[in-house]
């Protein structure tokens, strides 16, 4: 089994689930494995906290974070995970089989990140938007003629898979002098907001096209692996960037022409 700070640092995530009764046994499965953090994120039911299938959890379902959005849900997490079949789908990130996806979360929690495993509602799975929050799809095989798993089952799945091929021999995390951390997904959220109003400053694209180059973004810089510090320095230059832009701009309203 993971040590309880291995533990700790990996959250289960619903993205909108349809009935209570599968959060309860979602919440139930995390028990049997020993995870405690669960994130629900706009779910369809106000009364999910008191699903009756959590049967040896109900302090877990008490204790869950409500979330409006997947983007809050994994702010601070630095490896996001999403889950599902390749049936009906082209994923647009690295796809991860479920049996090799513990070693990736062996190196993440070895760097002292955080690791986020995302679920889809049970009628279809996690959309395109929501993958975009994702540096990887976590393909759980399933046999072709019933590709599509209860959610329950597919949180038991996945996290007997972590805790079943565990082999991280370090119970707490590494000396923060040598370990460069990954960047949060917040991060990299605030980065793409100062790139997509550098862009808009100077007129990159058109309005019909602009929510497809927010979601290109947010999977090219999970795609880039960038460290938190990293994520700093561009978000400075940036910055800097868009600031000199606005300052020609007024200026150049002012006396007709920039200085």
């Amino acid at each position: 089994m993971l040590t309880e700070y291995q533990r700790d640092h990996i959250e289960v995530v619903l993205v909108s689930p349809r009935n209570p009764l599968n959060i309860g046994a979602a919440a139930r499965a995390m028990a049997n494995f020993g995870f405690g953090r669960l994130a629900v994120v706009a779910p369809y039911a106000p009364n999910w906290r008191e699903a009756r299938s959590a049967v040896g959890a109900p302090e877990l379902l008490k204790d869950a974070t409500e979330f409006t959005t997947l983007a809050e849900a994994v702010a601070d997490c630095t490896l996001v995970a999403g889950t599902g079949t390749l049936a009906h789908r082209k994923p647009e990130q690295p796809v991860v089989p479920l049996p090799e996806f513990s070693p990736r979360v062996e190196r993440e929690l070895a760097r002292g990140g955080r690791v986020a495993l995302v679920f889809g509602p049970e009628k279809h799975g996690l959309t395109r938007q929501d993958l975009s929050y994702c540096h990887v799809l976590v393909e759980v095989p399933t046999d072709v003629r019933q590709p599509s798993m209860n959610l329950g089952q597919a949180v038991a799945v996945c996290l007997y898979e972590l805790a079943s091929r565990a082999s991280f021999p370090n119970a707490n995390k590494q000396d923060e002098s040598r370990v460069i951390p990954s960047a949060v997904s917040g991060s990299l959220d605030r980065l793409a907001e100062v790139i997509e109003e550098t862009m808009l400053t100077v007129d990159y694209s058109p309005v019909s096209i602009r929510e497809a180059y927010r979601h290109d973004l947010r999977l090219l810089l999970r795609k880039m692996a960038l460290a938190e510090p990293d994520t700093r320095r561009l978000m400075g230059l940036f910055r800097r960037i868009l600031w000199r832009l606005q300052h020609a701009n007024n200026n150049s309203g002012t006396s007709g022409k920039p200085k």
